[in-house]
């Protein structure tokens, strides 16, 4: 399983939202321009998390995108999931009854052992972790380099 682009842009969205949007939203333009990302890509990544509960939005002169949850609560598995879908390093686990061995395949429960502890590692990790990191290395008006996990 790789982590996609879009995963990666929508942590820095919300890490963008965190940080610069306490007090009011942030624009789709605001969030472009900070993070070195197109308006549209922006607006394509915020669909689904939207959907997914993540971040809200806002109509209007004032309006925008701002976090829906505290960042406490917003783990990098909720934005994964939010944005590819269920974490499954392989086809089988992703999709039950695609597979005519599911059940009595031995590396069937490997490779779920396997992502069972990506996915508590991805759950660990919290949006306010990452907004730390981010506090600690100074980088607060900086769009920087791109945060890859």
């Amino acid at each position: 399983m790789k982590i996609t682009a879009q995963s990666r842009y929508a942590l820095r969205m919300l890490l963008d939202i965190a940080v610069n949007g306490a007090a009011n939203p942030r624009s789709i333009r605001e969030i472009a321009s900070s993070q070195g990302i197109s308006e549209k890509f922006i607006s394509r990544i915020a669909v689904p998390l939207r959907r997914a509960g993540l971040v809200a939005t806002a109509r209007g002169a004032k309006g925008g995108l701002r976090l829906a949850r505290f960042p406490e609560k917003i783990t990098l598995l909720d934005i994964v999931e939010a944005i590819d879908g269920p974490v499954a390093l392989v086809h089988c686990l992703a999709r039950p009854g695609v597979c005519e061995r599911q059940g009595k395949c031995a590396a069937e429960r490997a490779w779920g052992g396997v992502n069972d502890a990506l996915a508590a590692a991805l759950r660990r990790v919290r949006l306010a972790d990452v907004v730390a990191e981010h506090r600690r290395l100074g980088a607060e008006s900086a769009p920087g380099p791109e945060y890859c996990i």
